[in-house]
Protein backbone atom coordinates (compact mmCIF):
# COMPACT_ATOMS: atom_id res chain seq x y z
CA UNK A 1 0.00 0.00 0.00
CA UNK A 2 3.07 2.84 0.57
CA UNK A 3 5.08 1.56 -2.32
CA UNK A 4 1.49 2.17 -4.30
CA UNK A 5 0.90 5.73 -2.62
CA UNK A 6 4.70 6.68 -3.62
CA UNK A 7 4.32 4.94 -7.11
CA UNK A 8 1.21 7.04 -7.20
CA UNK A 9 2.97 10.40 -6.56
CA UNK A 10 5.89 9.61 -8.66
CA UNK A 11 3.17 9.84 -11.68
CA UNK A 12 1.78 13.21 -10.15
CA UNK A 13 5.31 15.55 -9.37
CA UNK A 14 3.59 18.73 -8.47
CA UNK A 15 1.96 16.91 -5.56
CA UNK A 16 5.16 15.11 -4.35
CA UNK A 17 6.29 18.71 -4.36
CA UNK A 18 3.78 20.29 -2.60
CA UNK A 19 3.90 17.13 -0.13
CA UNK A 20 7.84 18.24 0.54
CA UNK A 21 7.23 21.96 0.62
CA UNK A 22 4.19 21.36 2.93
CA UNK A 23 6.35 18.73 5.54
CA UNK A 24 9.31 21.88 5.52
CA UNK A 25 6.37 24.38 5.97
CA UNK A 26 4.94 23.39 9.53
CA UNK A 27 8.77 24.07 10.90
CA UNK A 28 7.29 27.65 9.79
CA UNK A 29 3.27 26.93 10.48
CA UNK A 30 4.00 25.92 14.43
CA UNK A 31 5.81 28.47 16.10
CA UNK A 32 3.44 31.35 15.87
CA UNK A 33 0.71 28.70 16.60
CA UNK A 34 2.88 27.81 19.92
CA UNK A 35 3.32 31.09 20.55
CA UNK A 36 0.13 32.89 19.75
CA UNK A 37 -1.25 29.74 22.38
CA UNK A 38 1.42 30.88 25.02
CA UNK A 39 0.53 34.57 24.68
CA UNK A 40 -3.42 33.95 24.72
CA UNK A 41 -2.65 31.43 27.99
CA UNK A 42 -1.16 34.36 29.90
CA UNK A 43 -3.59 36.92 28.83
CA UNK A 44 -6.47 34.79 30.19
CA UNK A 45 -4.60 34.51 33.66
CA UNK A 46 -4.16 38.51 33.49
CA UNK A 47 -7.84 39.44 34.66
CA UNK A 48 -7.07 36.66 37.67
CA UNK A 49 -3.87 37.81 38.26
CA UNK A 50 -4.95 41.55 39.01
CA UNK A 51 -7.65 40.72 41.27
CA UNK A 52 -5.31 38.71 43.45
CA UNK A 53 -3.07 41.73 43.27
CA UNK A 54 -5.94 43.83 44.56
CA UNK A 55 -6.78 42.22 47.23
CA UNK A 56 -3.21 41.58 48.41
CA UNK A 57 -3.30 45.57 48.67
CA UNK A 58 -6.09 45.91 50.30
CA UNK A 59 -4.81 43.91 52.50
CA UNK A 60 -2.05 46.36 53.10
CA UNK A 61 0.47 45.28 51.65
CA UNK A 62 2.56 46.86 48.94
CA UNK A 63 2.81 46.05 45.17
CA UNK A 64 6.04 44.39 45.32
CA UNK A 65 4.83 42.13 48.04
CA UNK A 66 1.18 41.49 46.52
CA UNK A 67 3.20 40.17 43.15
CA UNK A 68 5.62 38.11 45.66
CA UNK A 69 1.93 36.84 46.93
CA UNK A 70 0.26 36.10 43.98
CA UNK A 71 3.67 34.37 42.15
CA UNK A 72 3.92 31.69 44.69
CA UNK A 73 0.23 31.00 45.01
CA UNK A 74 0.55 30.20 40.65
CA UNK A 75 2.35 27.31 39.35
CA UNK A 76 1.31 28.44 35.59
CA UNK A 77 3.70 30.14 33.37
CA UNK A 78 2.61 33.44 34.91
CA UNK A 79 3.55 32.32 38.37
CA UNK A 80 6.74 31.56 36.94
CA UNK A 81 7.37 35.02 35.01
CA UNK A 82 6.17 36.70 38.02
CA UNK A 83 9.07 34.87 40.42
CA UNK A 84 11.77 36.04 37.54
CA UNK A 85 10.60 39.33 37.84
CA UNK A 86 11.38 39.18 41.81
CA UNK A 87 14.79 37.66 40.97
CA UNK A 88 15.47 40.60 38.80
CA UNK A 89 14.30 43.21 40.94
CA UNK A 90 16.68 42.32 43.72
CA UNK A 91 19.73 43.42 41.31
CA UNK A 92 17.83 46.01 39.71
CA UNK A 93 15.11 48.33 39.98
CA UNK A 94 11.53 46.72 40.62
CA UNK A 95 10.28 49.50 37.77
CA UNK A 96 13.14 47.83 35.59
CA UNK A 97 12.04 44.38 36.70
CA UNK A 98 8.36 45.38 35.93
CA UNK A 99 9.45 46.05 32.30
CA UNK A 100 11.40 42.85 32.22
CA UNK A 101 8.43 41.13 32.53
CA UNK A 102 6.07 43.35 30.18
CA UNK A 103 8.96 42.55 27.54
CA UNK A 104 9.36 38.69 28.79
CA UNK A 105 5.31 38.32 28.45
CA UNK A 106 5.18 39.39 24.73
CA UNK A 107 1.91 40.54 24.87
CA UNK A 108 0.08 44.41 24.07
CA UNK A 109 -2.57 43.81 26.64
CA UNK A 110 -0.29 42.52 29.46
CA UNK A 111 2.36 45.20 28.71
CA UNK A 112 -0.73 48.48 28.80
CA UNK A 113 -1.18 47.07 31.88
CA UNK A 114 2.44 47.34 33.48
CA UNK A 115 2.52 50.73 31.99
CA UNK A 116 -0.33 52.00 33.82
CA UNK A 117 0.33 50.14 36.78
CA UNK A 118 3.91 52.20 36.66
CA UNK A 119 2.05 55.13 35.89
CA UNK A 120 -0.53 54.96 38.57
CA UNK A 121 2.43 54.25 41.34
CA UNK A 122 4.21 57.21 40.23
CA UNK A 123 0.82 59.30 40.56
CA UNK A 124 0.13 57.74 43.77
CA UNK A 125 -2.98 57.23 42.47
CA UNK A 126 -5.29 54.40 43.75
CA UNK A 127 -3.68 51.16 42.53
CA UNK A 128 -6.14 49.08 44.30
CA UNK A 129 -9.18 50.31 42.77
CA UNK A 130 -7.32 50.66 39.50
CA UNK A 131 -6.50 46.78 39.45
CA UNK A 132 -9.66 45.62 40.64
CA UNK A 133 -11.28 47.76 37.88
CA UNK A 134 -8.65 46.34 35.58
CA UNK A 135 -9.38 43.26 36.30
CA UNK A 136 -12.98 43.28 35.00
CA UNK A 137 -12.27 45.27 32.19
CA UNK A 138 -9.73 42.84 30.76
CA UNK A 139 -11.98 39.89 31.98
CA UNK A 140 -14.48 41.21 29.57
CA UNK A 141 -12.62 41.87 26.76
CA UNK A 142 -10.91 38.42 27.27
CA UNK A 143 -14.69 36.34 26.89
CA UNK A 144 -15.16 38.47 23.86
CA UNK A 145 -12.16 37.58 22.30
CA UNK A 146 -12.36 33.78 23.38
CA UNK A 147 -16.16 34.10 21.90
CA UNK A 148 -14.78 35.49 18.41
CA UNK A 149 -11.95 33.14 18.06
CA UNK A 150 -13.99 30.12 19.01
CA UNK A 151 -16.83 31.01 16.53
CA UNK A 152 -14.54 32.15 13.63
CA UNK A 153 -11.80 28.90 14.19
CA UNK A 154 -15.09 26.59 14.10
CA UNK A 155 -16.37 28.34 10.35
CA UNK A 156 -12.42 28.64 9.09
CA UNK A 157 -11.93 24.69 10.05
CA UNK A 158 -15.68 23.70 8.65
CA UNK A 159 -14.40 26.33 5.29
CA UNK A 160 -11.05 23.99 5.05
CA UNK A 161 -12.42 20.75 5.91
CA UNK A 162 -15.40 21.28 3.17
CA UNK A 163 -12.75 22.58 0.38
CA UNK A 164 -10.18 20.33 1.20
CA UNK A 165 -11.21 17.12 2.13
CA UNK A 166 -15.62 16.81 1.55
CA UNK A 167 -15.65 17.97 -1.84
CA UNK A 168 -13.46 16.53 -2.97
CA UNK A 169 -13.96 13.06 -1.77
CA UNK A 170 -17.65 13.56 -3.03
CA UNK A 171 -16.35 14.52 -6.39
CA UNK A 172 -14.32 11.45 -7.28
CA UNK A 173 -16.69 9.06 -5.82
CA UNK A 174 -19.57 10.67 -7.90
CA UNK A 175 -16.96 10.49 -10.96
CA UNK A 176 -15.47 7.15 -9.77
CA UNK A 177 -18.88 5.88 -9.37
CA UNK A 178 -20.38 7.04 -12.69
CA UNK A 179 -17.24 7.43 -15.00
CA UNK A 180 -14.87 4.40 -14.44
CA UNK A 181 -11.51 3.80 -16.52
CA UNK A 182 -13.04 0.47 -16.97
CA UNK A 183 -16.36 1.67 -18.96
CA UNK A 184 -14.13 2.97 -21.48
CA UNK A 185 -14.57 6.51 -20.64
CA UNK A 186 -11.16 8.76 -21.07
CA UNK A 187 -11.48 10.32 -17.82
CA UNK A 188 -7.29 11.05 -17.49
CA UNK A 189 -7.82 15.12 -18.69
CA UNK A 190 -10.95 15.18 -16.47
CA UNK A 191 -9.12 13.72 -13.51
CA UNK A 192 -5.85 15.54 -13.93
CA UNK A 193 -7.78 19.17 -14.59
CA UNK A 194 -10.23 17.67 -10.90
CA UNK A 195 -6.76 17.14 -9.08
CA UNK A 196 -5.13 20.18 -9.94
CA UNK A 197 -8.25 22.27 -9.25
CA UNK A 198 -9.23 21.12 -6.12
CA UNK A 199 -5.49 21.66 -4.97
CA UNK A 200 -6.18 25.48 -6.23
CA UNK A 201 -9.71 25.77 -4.35
CA UNK A 202 -8.10 24.02 -1.27
CA UNK A 203 -5.09 26.76 -0.95
CA UNK A 204 -7.82 29.64 -1.55
CA UNK A 205 -9.69 28.42 1.55
CA UNK A 206 -6.48 27.70 3.58
CA UNK A 207 -5.91 31.34 2.94
CA UNK A 208 -9.64 32.90 3.53
CA UNK A 209 -9.65 31.23 6.73
CA UNK A 210 -6.74 32.62 7.65
CA UNK A 211 -7.69 35.91 6.62
CA UNK A 212 -10.81 35.94 8.96
CA UNK A 213 -8.55 35.06 11.86
CA UNK A 214 -6.32 37.40 11.25
CA UNK A 215 -3.25 35.55 10.99
CA UNK A 216 -3.12 35.03 6.63
CA UNK A 217 0.52 35.28 6.96
CA UNK A 218 0.85 32.29 9.55
CA UNK A 219 -1.68 30.09 7.40
CA UNK A 220 0.63 30.86 4.58
CA UNK A 221 2.71 28.39 5.86
CA UNK A 222 0.30 25.40 5.87
CA UNK A 223 -1.67 26.10 2.04
CA UNK A 224 1.24 23.60 0.46
CA UNK A 225 0.15 20.66 2.88
CA UNK A 226 -3.96 21.28 2.04
CA UNK A 227 -3.04 21.41 -1.51
CA UNK A 228 -1.49 18.03 -1.58
CA UNK A 229 -4.24 17.20 1.36
CA UNK A 230 -6.96 17.89 -1.22
CA UNK A 231 -5.59 16.76 -4.28
CA UNK A 232 -4.31 13.35 -2.55
CA UNK A 233 -7.82 12.47 -1.55
CA UNK A 234 -9.22 13.17 -4.87
CA UNK A 235 -6.82 11.03 -6.53
CA UNK A 236 -6.85 7.76 -4.02
CA UNK A 237 -10.66 8.43 -3.27
CA UNK A 238 -11.13 7.89 -7.49
CA UNK A 239 -9.00 4.76 -7.20
CA UNK A 240 -10.49 3.24 -4.61
CA UNK A 241 -13.85 3.58 -6.40
CA UNK A 242 -12.88 2.54 -9.13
Amino acid sequence: MIFYFFEVLNDHPLMLLLLNVGLAGLGGALPPIIERARRRGLENSLPEVLEGLSDSIGAGQGLQQAIMKVSESRSDLFGKLLRETLDVSAVTSFDAALADFAMKTRSKQIQRVINLLSTAEENDAPIQEILFRSSLEYEKLNDLVNKRENDLMGQAILIILFISVGLPALIAFIVGLFAPESSGYAVDEVNSAMVHFFGAASGVAVLVSGRMLGRAKDYLWLIPLWMFASMAVYKFGYIMII
